[in-house]
C-alpha cells in the first residue's frame, strides 16, 4: 500500500477544480490512492459556468452526489429567454435553447437531467466526496515546482507556499489538472492553438430576490436587451444568488470603477426592477479564450480540464467537458493500475476525448455558440454511451445505465440465460445482466448474442448469435 503523504504515490492530480476533483472520485472508485494538491487555499469561490449537463449529472450519479447536486440546483429549465429585461420576460420576448434537453427531453434519453448549478457550488460537493474517500490525500497551499518523467514513473517537485518548503514525490501517473496556465502542459512545453481571446468581459455577482419577477417562465439565463444594460442575466444555482455579465465596451466605465449606488441602478434596470437593491456578493473581469492543446499530455503524465482546452462560456461546455474528461482518464488509470488492462489502454484518452474538446471550443468561440438545440447538441454530451431504459432490478427500478460496473458489464438477452460471465481478457472483472427482448434490442444487444459495456456506457466488444468470438463494434 502506497502512503499517500509519503514520497511515493500512485496518482498524482495537480489542480482542485472539477477535472481534479472528478479525477481523484473516479480513481477512488478504484481504489487507486490518490494525492491531490491545489496551490489555492481553498476552491474557487467565483465560476462562469452555470450548469452541469445531461451527462456530467450522470457521472455524479454514479459517485452518490446526484441529491446533493439537485438540493443545489435551480428548479427551472436549462434554457435561455431573450426579453427587454428579466421582469419583461414575464410577458415578452422568446425562448432561446442552449443545447440542453428540457425536464421532457431529459426523461427519454437519461434518468437524470441538467443540473442548473454553478461550479462554485458543484465544487464543493466534489471536495466532500472527494475527502470521504479512503486512500486520498487532498493538500491546499501546495504548488506544483516541476515535473519530469524517467524510467520509474514522474518526479514532481512540490512546495508549501506558506513555509516554502519542498518535497519530491514519485507518482505512477500525474494528471495535470491546473488550468491554462498551469504549470504541468508549460513543464511539458505542449503549446495550445485555436481561435484564441474573444474579448474582455466582466460580471457583477449579487442577491437579489429576483426569482417571482418571471412569473411563470422557467428558464436559467436571461438575454437582456435594454440599450442601457444588456447583457446576461442568469440564476447561480437555488436561492437568490444571480450573476449580471456584459461584454467591456471601450468608452464605458468598468463595473469595478462605478459606484454602489451606480452597481445597483445598473442591475435594477436589467431585472425592470426600479428601486432594486442587490446586495454586491463580487465584481470580476475576465478575458473569453477558446483554444486547445496540441497533445493530451506526454507519457505518464495526462492534461484533463482547461489544461488541455479553453473555452469561453457560450454553449455552457467547459466545466462539462473537464468532468467528463476527467471521469475517462480515471477509470482507464483505475483499469491499468488495478491489473485489469495494459498501460496501451492509456493511448484511447487523447483519441477519444480530443474531437468533443475541439467541437466544443469551437463552438464556444462561435458569437452564437451558446445557441444550439438540444437535438444537435445532446449527442456530443452523451458521446455514444448506451442508450437509458427502465427496468426492474432486484426490486427495483432502475436505469440500464444504473447496471454498469467499475469493470466490464456483460448484457444478454432473456433468451440466454446460460451465458458465461467471460470477458476476452482474463484480467478483467466481469458482471452480467440478463435484459428482455426490447432493452436489448436498445442498448445494442445483437439478437441471440451479448455484447460487453465499458464503465462509461459504451460498447466494448460484442457477439453475434452463435459466435465464439468477440468483434469490435467500431470495426
Amino acid at each position: 500500500m502506497a502512503d499517500v503523504d509519503g514520497d511515493r504515490v500512485p496518482v498524482l492530480v495537480v489542480g482542485a477544480g472539477p477535472a481534479g476533483l472528478v479525477a481523484g472520485l473516479t480513481l477512488a472508485r478504484y481504489g487507486v490512492e490518490v494525492l491531490l494538491v491545489e496551490k489555492r487555499s481553498s476552491i474557487s469561490t467565483r465560476s462562469r459556468a452555470l450548469v452541469l449537463s445531461t451527462r456530467s449529472v450522470e457521472i455524479l450519479r454514479t459517485f452518490g452526489l446526484e441529491d446533493d447536486v439537485r438540493a443545489a440546483s435551480a428548479d427551472i429549465e436549462p434554457v435561455g429567454w431573450m426579453a427587454p429585461t428579466l421582469a419583461a420576460a414575464a410577458t415578452e420576448g422568446h425562448l432561446m435553447p442552449l443545447g440542453h434537453p428540457t425536464h421532457e427531453q431529459a426523461a427519454t434519453v437519461s434518468p437524470t437531467r441538467p443540473a442548473w448549478a454553478s461550479q462554485d457550488q458543484v465544487e464543493p460537493l466534489l471536495l466532500a466526496g472527494l475527502r470521504r474517500a479512503p486512500g486520498v490525500a487532498v493538500r491546499f497551499d501546495c504548488e506544483l515546482v516541476t515535473v519530469r518523467e524517467d524510467g520509474d514513473g514522474v518526479l514532481a517537485t512540490l512546495r508549501e507556499t506558506r513555509s516554502g518548503r519542498t518535497r519530491e514525490v514519485r507518482a505512477d501517473y500525474l494528471i495535470g489538472a491546473d488550468g491554462a496556465r498551469g504549470v504541468v502542459r508549460n513543464n511539458l512545453g505542449i503549446d495550445m492553438s485555436g481561435p484564441g481571446e474573444q474579448g474582455e468581459y466582466e460580471a457583477v455577482d449579487f442577491r437579489a430576490p429576483l426569482a417571482h419577477v418571471v412569473g411563470d417562465r422557467s428558464f436559467g439565463l436571461a438575454f437582456i436587451t435594454h440599450p442601457g444594460a444588456r447583457g446576461i442575466l442568469a440564476r447561480r444555482g437555488a436561492g437568490d444568488l444571480w450573476h449580471y455579465g456584459v461584454p467591456c465596451r471601450p468608452g464605458s466605465p468598468k463595473l469595478a470603477d462605478r459606484s454602489g449606488r451606480e452597481l445597483a441602478e445598473l442591475v435594477a434596470t436589467a431585472a425592470g426592477v426600479p428601486g432594486l437593491e442587490p446586495d454586491i456578493v463580487h465584481i470580476t473581469a475576465y478575458v473569453f479564450g477558446a483554444e486547445i492543446a496540441d497533445r493530451y499530455g506526454d507519457g505518464r503524465v495526462f492534461l484533463a480540464g482547461d489544461s488541455a482546452h479553453r473555452m469561453t462560456p457560450r454553449g455552457g461546455t467547459g466545466m462539462n467537458t473537464a468532468i467528463q474528461d476527467a471521469y475517462d482518464l480515471g477509470w482507464k488509470l483505475g483499469w491499468v493500475l488495478r491489473g485489469w488492462a495494459g498501460p496501451d489502454l492509456l493511448d484511447t484518452y487523447e483519441p477519444e476525448r480530443r474531437p468533443v474538446g475541439e467541437h466544443n471550443v469551437t463552438r464556444s468561440a462561435d458569437p452564437d455558440g451558446a445557441k444550439r438545440q438540444a437535438e444537435e447538441a445532446l449527442p456530443w454530451d452523451l458521446n455514444g454511451r448506451m442508450a437509458h431504459r427502465w427496468l426492474q432490478h432486484l426490486g427495483r427500478t432502475v436505469s440500464t445505465l444504473d447496471l454498469l460496473g467499475t469493470g466490464l458489464t456483460l448484457f444478454t438477452a432473456a433468451d440466454r440465460p446460460g451465458e458465461a460471465v467471460t470477458g476476452p481478457d482474463p484480467r478483467t472483472p466481469v458482471t452480467r445482466h440478463v435484459v428482455e427482448g426490447s432493452v436489448a434490442a436498445a442498448i445494442g444487444v445483437p439478437a441471440g448474442g451479448a455484447v460487453l459495456m465499458r464503465p462509461d456506457g459504451k460498447p466494448y466488444l460484442v457477439r453475434a448469435a452463435g459466435a465464439t468470438d468477440w468483434s469490435d463494434p467500431r470495426s
